[in-house]
């Protein structure tokens, strides 16, 4: 369910391109808000989640801090986080269902911030709101809707889910509200969102590559050369250099 089967980044692209469309926007603010120019400042400005400017009438902000972050790893993580996570809830959700979910969890898991921390001077940004949300749904199918997961998918996500909630607590910097608050929403709105809903299929996508015919290959017991042996995923190198930056930041 979440062992990516896409042998290209073009191929990822055609086969999920709400997550594609999230990650490219996640990706093009952050190289904007590089730019030393005042025009993207001040939009990122209009965009943070400032319960200052919430409680004076700014409710748009409720939805755009989904989009903005604070750093280039935070960007990185949550857009890898939609990476691994997201492809199969867009396959089953279909694309409007799982825009609704990847947004309205974000969304409530905001205006829920807002409503229970009564700092005003609180502001934050970042896509974990909505990314916990996507946690939540795939909880209530584990708890409720069995049939939609696999053993093996089911105990990943309470696993990393579990590290994540730790993770949350025990790190400084974070949103424990966004967190929490939008593994909630996302929970509450599984229902709605999974009626009609149906397993996972890895093959289901017309651009992957399904199982073919089996042909007889002349070539299959001649030796091959390490790298030849080595045919890497481009995801599984884009989680190798996530994973080298995240030791970097944190313990260098």
């Amino acid at each position: 369910m979440f062992l990516r089967t896409e042998n290209s980044v073009k191929e990822f692209i055609q086969s999920y391109p709400i997550i594609s469309t999230l990650v490219i926007i996640n990706i093009s603010i952050w190289i904007l808000g590089l730019l030393p120019i005042t025009f993207f400042d001040r939009l990122y400005d209009l965009g943070v989640g400032s319960h200052f400017d919430i409680q004076n009438g700014e409710y748009w902000r409720f939805l755009t801090p989904i989009f903005l972050h604070g750093g280039f790893t935070h960007m990185l993580f949550n857009s890898f986080s939609l990476i691994l996570f997201g492809p199969a809830l867009e396959q089953m959700l279909g694309r409007l269902k799982f825009i609704l979910a990847y947004l309205g969890a974000g969304v409530l898991a905001n205006i829920a911030t807002f409503l229970l921390n009564p700092d005003l001077g609180f502001a934050h940004v970042g896509a974990s709101g909505a990314i916990y949300g996507l946690f939540g749904i795939y909880v209530f199918m584990v708890v409720f809707r069995k049939h939609l997961i696999d053993a093996q998918s089911a105990q990943i996500i309470v696993i990393i889910f579990i590290i994540g909630l730790i993770m949350t607590f025990i790190r400084p910097g974070i949103n424990e509200y966004g967190h929490v608050l939008g593994f909630v929403s996302g929970f509450v709105i599984a229902p709605l969102l999974l009626t009609k809903a149906r397993p996972f299929n890895p093959w289901k996508n017309p651009h992957s590559n399904g199982p073919k015919d089996i042909q007889f290959n002349p070539n299959r017991w001649k030796k091959k050369n390490f790298f030849q042996r080595l045919r890497l995923n481009p995801f599984f190198i884009f989680f190798i250099i996530v994973l080298i930056i995240f030791i970097v930041q944190n313990f260098f």
